[in-house]
């Protein structure tokens, strides 16, 4: 019997603690593969959409929101700017330069598409992260190299923001 009560608070301490605004861990995935016959590097950077619009928000606009009915035209131009600032790629010892080709919002997710096209060979890629940095301290950022029949996973930190994958 004095069990139960321990139960009732313990079930439903999840609920008394948790807010809708927020979330448990600062994570984004960003998955980098190569596209043989398109000779490209193919990027998908993906960031909880309520962290991605507080950054902007801070970074360029106060009003923006990331909604796809009611969004400023300026969004995909502040993603991209924003990316190309946090997102650094060098192919075979070259710093190279991706597109930004545009996004799309699934449940709280921002999907951001980028390409680096040109690349016929592939001797090492090393790719410095640092996502979300900026703004919260706790983020971290997965990277997901699949190049050549290689698949290799990091955990970018804002300590150690860099990985780099060989083909030697």
């Amino acid at each position: 019997m004095k069990l139960l009560p321990i139960l009732i608070v313990f079930l439903s301490l999840p609920f008394l603690i948790s807010n809708t605004n927020n979330h448990e861990y600062y994570v984004s995935v960003t998955e980098v593969e190569y596209a043989k016959e398109e000779q490209a590097l193919q990027i998908i950077s993906q960031i909880f959409i309520d962290d991605f619009e507080t950054l902007l928000r801070k970074r360029y606009d106060e009003d923006i929101t990331l909604d796809i009915e009611g969004e400023s035209d300026k969004v995909d131009t502040y993603m991209s700017r924003y990316l190309t600032d946090k997102l650094k790629v060098i192919v075979n010892g070259d710093i190279v330069n991706f597109k930004f080709i545009g996004k799309e919002y699934k449940d709280d997710i921002t999907y951001c598409y980028l390409e680096i096209e040109n690349i016929s060979i592939i001797k090492s890629v090393e790719i410095t992260n640092q996502i979300l940095f900026d703004a919260f301290s706790e983020q971290q950022n997965i990277v997901r190299l699949k190049l050549l029949g290689k698949n290799k996973s990091f955990l970018l930190v804002p300590q150690n923001d860099t990985c780099v994958l060989k083909f030697e």
